[in-house]
Parts: C-alpha cells; structure tokens; sequence
C-alpha cells in the first residue's frame, strides 16, 4: 500500500528495500540516495556530516550534465551558452542535485522520481528527468534518464555517490583523461597511480569493501570518475560521457529523444 507525505499529496517514499538492504531516499533534497544500509552498514556519507554542502553528501544524479563544464561556457545551436559557475570557476553536476523532485510509483522495493528541468539561466533548454530505485535481495539497481522538449539539447547523466573511506578499492581503467585546469581534455593518458580526481575510461566492475561489506559495481556507462583525495570518502561515479562533454563531444538529443542509463550495485555480507 502506498501512504502520502502530509500535506503534500505525493507518496511518502522515504525507504526503499528488501532484506539486508535498503535505501532512504531524498526527493526534497536533490532526489538523492540519502544512505544506504547493507547488512547493518551505513556506505555512504550522511548529510551532517557535509556541514549542509550539497555536493557533498549521500549519491545524487547529476543531469542533464554530469562533472564540470569548463567555466560553464559551451557553444550549441550556433549560439554561446552560459552556465553558473563555482568557486572552482567551473560549471558543476549539473541541477537535479539542487533541485525537489516529483515523486512518482512507489512500493517497498521501488521508487521513480522525476523532475521538469528548467529553461532559464540556470538551464536554457527545457527537458525532464527522470529516475527509478529498485531493491532487489542484494541488488541495487538505478537508472537516470534524460529527454529533450521541443528544442534539440546537448546532455549527460551520472551518478555521485559518496561512499565511505573503503578499505579496499579493486579498479582496472584501461585509460585516464588528462586533465587540464581540473577538468578532463579530450586526450587518453596511461593511468597513474592515486590518488585520483580524474576520468577513467573503464568497462569492468569495480569492487570496493566498506566496514566488510564488499560492493561490486557496474553501469552501462564507459566513463568513470573516481575521487578518493578526502580522507573519509571515495566517489566512484559512472557518467554517459566525460566531463565537459559539451565541448570535447557528447551526446546530442534531438526534440523529444532520450538519454538513458543504469548503475547497479551489489552488496555482500562481512565474511563470518
């Protein structure tokens, strides 16, 4: 049965799972992952830990960008586009991290939310979002989607969730971006050792263990960031393309067309 949020009207879906995993989501806050907790683990960091940052905390979708936009300026449709900038100088993931997002189906095992994407300074071309959650025994399994409206669009979809610090982390890119002015070039380098704030073109899962648990990664996605310079976290980040994609070559959608992924989790018990 599907309860609603008071005063709100929409479903109250807050937790999502099956068995020894679970999700709490966060339509509110950027339709994020809030935690998730696998076999009595908390993986991710929670929001009081990011001193309120939303870029900071739990695993957020980023669209219809995903990574930075090099001094959030691209060329489109003949015409010079402006996004906002951070303080790094860089338009950054996009505006589904910041935004409420419109809860949808929810049932105990599922969610979808979507969210109609702006078409102001922010986000000149219009489009919608849309997300789905699903708990399946030990399988997480997310998708983000992006659609143009009536105008042709450049777009990107990914996923930033801040895992805490593994202890192991198994990941075999056959590639890295090379990085200029923070953000990835569209030339491939040989990999060198971290730590990392950088792109990888990889196709393999990535394995990590946190507090025992081991998490098996994978997405359709062939680009990945993985960040691991803090001390107490590690991103790994499936994105559609690299970042600053909308100029070195990414995904075009014409009226109406849509851009979808999946990321998949799988998560295994402390050995006993």
């Amino acid at each position: 049965m599907t309860t609603h949020a008071p005063g709100t009207g929409e479903p109250d879906c807050t937790t999502i799972g099956d068995g020894d995993v679970r999700l709490d989501l966060d339509a509110a806050r950027g339709g994020r992952v809030a935690q998730i907790t696998a076999h009595g683990v908390e993986l991710l960091i929670g929001s009081e830990a990011s001193d309120g940052d939303p870029l900071r905390w739990g695993s957020y979708p980023m669209v219809p960008w995903a990574g930075r936009v090099r001094h959030g300026r691209f060329e489109f449709g003949g015409a010079v586009h402006r996004l906002p900038t951070g303080a790094d100088g860089h338009a950054m993931h996009g505006v589904g991290f910041l935004s409420r997002w419109t809860v949808g189906a929810c049932s105990p095992t599922g969610a979808e939310f979507t969210l109609r994407l702006p078409n102001d300074g922010s986000w000149p071309f219009g489009g919608l979002a849309r997300q789905t959650f699903d708990v399946t025994g030990d399988v997480v399994t997310l998708t983000i989607e992006v659609s143009a409206g009536e105008l042709a669009m450049p777009a990107m979809v990914g996923w930033h969730p801040w895992f805490r610090k593994p202890s192991v982390v198994e990941f075999a890119p056959t590639a890295m971006y090379r990085r200029h002015e923070g953000v990835a070039v569209a030339e491939l380098v040989d990999v060198p050792p971290g730590p990392w704030d950088d792109c990888f073109v990889n196709t393999a899962p990535i394995v990590a263990v946190i507090d025992g648990v081991t998490v098996a990664l994978s997405s359709d996605c062939t680009d990945w960031v993985v960040y691991d310079e803090r001390p107490e976290a590690t991103c790994i980040e499936p994105q559609s393309a690299p970042p600053d994609a909308f100029n070195i070559g990414g995904h075009v959608l014409g009226p109406h067309e849509t851009l979808r992924r999946w990321y998949r989790m799988r998560f295994d018990p402390p050995a006993r």
